[in-house]
């Protein structure tokens, strides 16, 4: 009671004035109002807030950086800080958590939430990718199976709560378990609210299957309408996580926007909100770096991988809280800090560094990092099956890596993929397979004996095959259109059963097409073309009477499928199997080689 007290002498806010020296005074306001309490304001309390996104599944580190046992480490020194002065951490994800890191991929994320319960998130953003996992495995392909069963999954095993203010499902706030638009937290006495929504665009950037009765709507007005109903609830800060972002370059100076993206969709939401209402935002997407203040709003950003984390500092003087409940309105700053590379070694410039060689160990709040083996511990159990199932053999051995490609040169991987998909299903005419190079395939597929694990790391989204049966001309139409999509910019796609040839006409992307034996596929052709679900229902020129699926077709995960035709095929492969020079299945003109101008 004594330490209470002293407590309460030491700050005396400008705002009050004491009435009387009793125990029990009564402090006036500078407006007049008077409240009646048991003393001065209390001194400010710091509540340090961190920021991850777009994690992508990456629990461990790459190229010396990252990992989210190291990150576990950073976070240890920060509390030992919180707690020296009374303070607190929360810490926050702003989506796209769970997608791409092959350990996530083959346990559906759960590895990622038995880490992030370790480390103490206190709540998380849903990212456009986090949806696509689709239902969970052991039901993927049940009719009737909840093509969000996976995400619910985690939501269920998280201890923190998924956000999702601006995101309705048949026109109505999402009903699932632990997923809620926004959260209130209690942090060293200090009441903060949590609002949690997605980019405007996010449900055309996911499998449209998993996401069919699923609407976004505009972030801003999401914002406020939540953030004003966690101040009347008593919040004395608004935060949001978002899995929406910007860009800058330089963080030296917050106010400076000279380096950033000043159209970004994130600093459009913040100069939207009415001021004062929101403290910081969270922010992520495009996997870029932000740590500045639009219009009185601290906006941070962490990159993406893991590999650095963003943090805010929001310094609350809280008014007194009166014997009858009154209270002076609590006065909050924010101190931005720019993003932190997660390394266990540095160097003379604090980036990470390869080993003691070349660098020393990372320190951070003065105390050197020290990797956290509690959260190494949380993901051993789910890493012990991943690796099993990692490690299960397919059968064939390659006798040469199977390249992915750069993205404009053919790909034997991209074309083993489409062989794959042509082959296993009967009746099937042609196949377009993946993208090759990056954004598409997302590795090499190596030499030596085809492993499941090997498999996934080429590919480690929940696609589904499907067929259509198309004109030529609707062939054509349909690679034409994905390849004069906004950043695909003439991308090679592997192909079976036919030759593409990619030329450049009136300063735009076309293409001719022939069966694989040199005969050309007329306008009029009728073929079953196969396909993922993700470039059919993107392309929008099939005709209305191909878009159903054909009759009692099979629901079919493409690695999945791709990995029983391995099984039945076995022998050696190699990548001239797949990429023979001599006959190409995808070539481009010179015109096309040098670029198209216009869409």
């Amino acid at each position: 009671m004594r330490g209470l007290f002293a407590r309460l002498r030491r700050s005396v806010h400008p705002r009050w004035v004491a009435l009387s020296c009793a125990p029990a005074v009564v402090w006036l306001l500078a407006d007049g109002r008077a409240v009646a309490g048991l003393g001065a304001p209390l001194d400010p309390v710091t509540i340090s807030m961190v920021g991850t996104t777009d994690l992508h599944g990456q629990v461990h580190g790459a190229n010396v950086r990252g990992g989210l046992a190291l990150l576990g480490g950073y976070l240890a020194n920060l509390r030992a800080a919180r707690d020296a002065d009374a303070g607190a951490v929360l810490l926050f994800d702003s989506g796209d958590t769970y997608l791409d890191g092959i350990e996530s991929n083959l346990s559906e994320g759960a590895v990622v939430i038995d880490a992030y319960n370790a480390l103490g998130y206190t709540a998380a953003a849903i990212g456009n990718h986090d949806f696509e996992f689709g239902a969970v495995d052991a039901v993927r392909f049940e009719p009737g199976a909840d093509r969000r069963g996976a995400l619910k999954a985690r939501a269920a095993q998280a201890r923190f709560p998924l956000l999702a203010a601006n995101l309705l499902e048949h026109d109505r706030p999402l009903d699932w378990p632990n997923v809620r638009p926004s959260v209130m937290v209690e942090a060293a006495g200090v009441t903060v609210g949590v609002v949690g929504v997605m980019t405007h665009d996010a449900l055309s950037m996911t499998l449209a299957s998993n996401v069919t009765g699923l609407r976004v709507t505009p972030l801003a007005p999401a914002i406020a309408a939540e953030a004003t109903r966690l101040r009347a609830a008593g919040a004395d800060v608004v935060v949001v996580a978002a899995h929406a972002g910007g860009y800058c370059t330089a963080f030296a100076a917050p106010h400076d926007l000279t380096s950033c993206d000043d159209s970004a969709e994130i600093f459009d939401v913040a100069r939207a909100l009415p001021a004062g209402l929101i403290d910081a935002i969270f922010a992520g997407h495009t996997h870029a770096a932000v740590a500045h203040d639009v219009n009185g709003v601290a906006i941070v950003q962490a990159n993406a991988w893991g590999r650095s984390f963003s943090r805010v500092d929001v310094i609350v003087s809280p008014g007194a809280r009166g014997w009858g409940g009154g209270r002076a309105p609590s006065t909050v700053r924010t101190r931005i800090f720019p993003p932190h590379e997660v390394c266990t070694w540095v160097d003379s410039q604090g980036r990470c560094a390869a080993s003691a060689a070349t660098g020393s160990p990372a320190t951070y709040e003065g105390l050197p990092v020290v990797a956290d083996a509690a959260i190494d511990a949380a993901m051993a159990p789910t890493l012990a099956r991943v690796r099993e199932l990692r490690a299960t053999p397919l059968g064939p051995v390659f006798d040469t890596a199977l390249p992915r490609g750069s993205g404009t040169e053919e790909s034997a991987l991209a074309n083993l993929f489409a062989d794959a998909i042509r082959e296993v299903a009967p009746g099937t005419d042609v196949a377009i397979g993946q993208a090759s190079g990056p954004g598409g395939l997302r590795t090499d597929l190596p030499a030596g004996p085809a492993t499941l694990g090997a498999l996934y790391d080429t590919f480690p989204f929940d696609n589904l095959i499907v067929r259509r049966t198309l004109t030529g001309a609707e062939l054509r139409r349909v690679i034409t259109t994905q390849l004069r999509r906004p950043r695909w910019g003439g991308r090679a796609f592997g192909v079976s059963g036919m030759r593409v040839r990619l030329d450049c006409r009136d300063g735009a992307y076309a293409v001719d097409v022939t069966r694989a034996s040199g005969t050309p596929i007329g306008d009029g052709d009728v073929l079953v073309v196969a396909m993922s679900d993700f470039l059919a229902a993107r392309s929008g020129v099939i005709a209305p009477e191909a878009a159903a699926p054909h009759a009692a077709e099979p629901a079919v995960q493409m690695t999945d499928l791709v990995a029983r035709w391995l099984r039945g095929r076995g022998g050696r492969l190699s990548a001239q199997q797949f990429a023979d020079p001599s006959r190409p299945r995808w070539t481009r003109t010179p015109n096309a080689a040098a670029g198209c101008t216009a869409d």
